[in-house]
């Protein structure tokens, strides 16, 4: 294993065969190359050479690419910020060291050094991209391979940060939201343990610089923000201010990332840019059973990961978490500009940066935020409330997928509708399977009033009126919020894009013309997903529309072309 990016990959992206236990799978994780498929390979990388002792490469540092064994034995070894090692395997002829962060050349999640003469053939991310493209028996074989130890990594939490910090503390909880949705490894030893009330005496960390964070290259952050914790493990790109690309898309949900796959795959130069993980608001989504082609089904990180490697595999750049503050139409060719500083500038821009999650008007609600309200259930949620009641609001079907996957960690929920039952507002097959649910209680006609706690966060959730048996409140640490969201358009405010008074993005334009369809009132600017206004809000309409809109920039760029080619005669 090698270098690492900040992808989105959970065991079930990979769950294509029968069995997802990784140990079934290791002859899929570590495949021998034949000399042929090595003489095959040579095309596409450099022999380079190292003695005893040498370094491949160090955890912490960007990866080099990926190393095919041609003679010797590297050692592949884990170390964390505390200087604790572990051997993941040893290589010798006919093995190759990667991961799936070697398509980009991130910092390595692991140590390679060589125990005796080695020679390997080295192939940087381009060409490694280049060689799964042109080699398709064989770059499958290694694209599995790749997203198969990562997965491994993951698990054992190699090669990533330590947090330290109380269980329910709202800050711990969103570095671990954080992590989980970028796929990045990562271990939590609660403030309680032994092992952490040492670190803490050790680093002399106060209660208001929990939770602690020690990375990788042994560097310490106290209470970090989500940037800052990136910036630490390397995952922040480096931007080039100079650059124009052919595409730039705000969004990494189904409709950005389709778009990266599309555009990306036929040859236009393409950047994806998101304030915090791939796959938005669907990445979130528990599990989706009625998207094409997923009989069984799919969770929403699933998914994006799947999507987020292959735009990657096409050489799409993503950078993640890096926040647009606004587009700047006035410019040829457009420019967004980033919160962070700097700007990528491209000929067209997507919009493709959905929606975010509407908070109703509850007093207080924002001093229980990660306290014990929650707007997505992800396996972090769903374990802190293991085993207790909660209370959940929301009839749509994202609120059903969380119905339904909280009912098999909870010992009880609560969900709470204003309409009399879902049919309206959710399908049929999530209505089936929540009326079987024996520990799913519906309550319809009913609001929150109001929310009570203390200084560990939310104890109870009272109602605007009591419920038929008399019920008032819920005493429950646990409030999940699904209750619509609004579009994440702000960023557009500066320019002079046309919104909705609801602040959707308008499109078409210039009428009925279907090669306009996805066109907003600035040339060169376009909208798909959440976003735009009319659009229908189900992950394979946005795929669709993400399809679709390349097509369009296609013709966009042809007529500018031509424009250039008339001007220049």
């Amino acid at each position: 294993m090698g270098a690492a990016q900040d992808v989105v990959v959970q065991p079930d992206v990979v769950a294509d065969a029968p069995f997802s236990n990784l140990s079934t799978r290791r002859h899929q994780m570590f495949p021998k190359l034949t000399a042929e498929e090595i003489e095959r390979m040579r095309r596409f990388g450099e022999v380079h050479r190292w003695q005893p002792g040498e370094m491949l490469f160090e955890t912490g540092l960007p990866g080099p690419g990926m190393f095919v064994m041609l003679t010797g034995v590297v050692k592949v070894y884990q170390r964390d910020g505390l200087g604790r090692e572990h051997v993941v395997t040893e290589h010798q002829r006919g093995d190759f060291m990667a991961e799936v962060g070697q398509l980009s050349g991130r910092p390595a999640l692991v140590n390679g050094v060589a125990l005796e003469p080695t020679e390997c053939l080295l192939i940087v991310p381009e060409r490694l991209r280049a060689l799964i493209v042109a080699e398709a028996d064989l770059g499958e074989r290694i694209m599995r391979a790749l997203i198969l130890r990562r997965v491994s990594l993951i698990e054992k939490g190699a090669g990533g940060p330590i947090l330290i910090g109380k269980r329910n503390d709202s800050r711990l909880v969103a570095l671990q939201g954080f992590l989980s949705r970028n796929g990045h490894p990562h271990s939590v030893i609660d403030e309680r343990d032994e092992d952490a009330l040492g670190l803490i005496e050790q680093f002399a960390a106060r209660p208001e610089d929990l939770p602690l964070v020690i990375c990788p290259d042994g560097s310490v952050l106290r209470h970090p923000s989500d940037p800052e914790l990136a910036t630490c493990l390397g995952l922040l790109p480096d931007l080039d201010n100079s650059r124009v690309y052919d595409v730039a898309i705000v969004g990494a949900g189904p409709a950005g990332l389709a778009t990266a796959v599309y555009a990306a795959s036929e040859g236009l130069s393409v950047i994806v840019l998101d304030a915090r993980a791939p796959g938005g608001q669907a990445g979130a989504s528990s599990r989706i059973e009625n998207y094409l082609g997923f009989p069984t089904g799919i969770t929403g990180q699933a998914l994006a990961g799947r999507a987020f490697v292959q735009a990657q595999k096409f050489g799409a750049h993503v950078a993640i978490p890096v926040k647009v503050k606004a587009l700047h139409c006035d410019e040829q060719p457009h420019r967004l500009e980033l919160k962070c500083g700097g700007s990528v500038s491209a000929q067209a821009i997507v919009i493709a940066s959905g929606a975010v999650y509407r908070r109703p008007a509850i007093d207080g609600l924002e001093r229980f935020d990660g306290r014990g309200v929650y707007y997505w259930a992800s396996p972090v949620e769903a374990k802190l409330c293991k085993h207790e009641e909660i209370v959940l609001v929301g009839g749509g079907n994202s609120a059903g997928q969380a119905i339904v996957y909280l009912a098999t960690q909870a010992k009880r929920v609560h969900v709470l509708i204003r309409r009399s039952d879902f049919s309206a507002t959710m399908s049929r097959y999530l209505i089936d399977r929540i009326a079987s649910l024996p520990n799913v209680t519906v309550h319809p006609h009913s609001e929150i009033g109001r929310l009570d706690g203390d200084d560990s966060g939310l104890t109870s959730v009272g109602l605007k009126n009591p419920l038929p048996d008399g019920t008032r409140q819920f005493d429950s640490r646990h409030l999940f919020l699904f209750t619509g969201a609004d579009p994440n358009t702000d960023w557009l405010r500066t320019c002079g894009v046309r919104l909705d008074p609801k602040g959707f993005v308008l499109t078409g334009v210039d009428g009925d013309n279907a090669a306009c369809a996805l066109s907003t009132s600035v040339d060169g600017v376009f909208a798909i997903g959440d976003a735009r206004a009319g659009s229908t809000k189900r992950v394979a309409a946005a795929v669709g529309e993400g399809a679709a809109v390349v097509s369009q920039i296609h013709q966009m760029l042809a007529v500018d072309a031509a424009e250039a080619v008339a001007l220049g005669a």
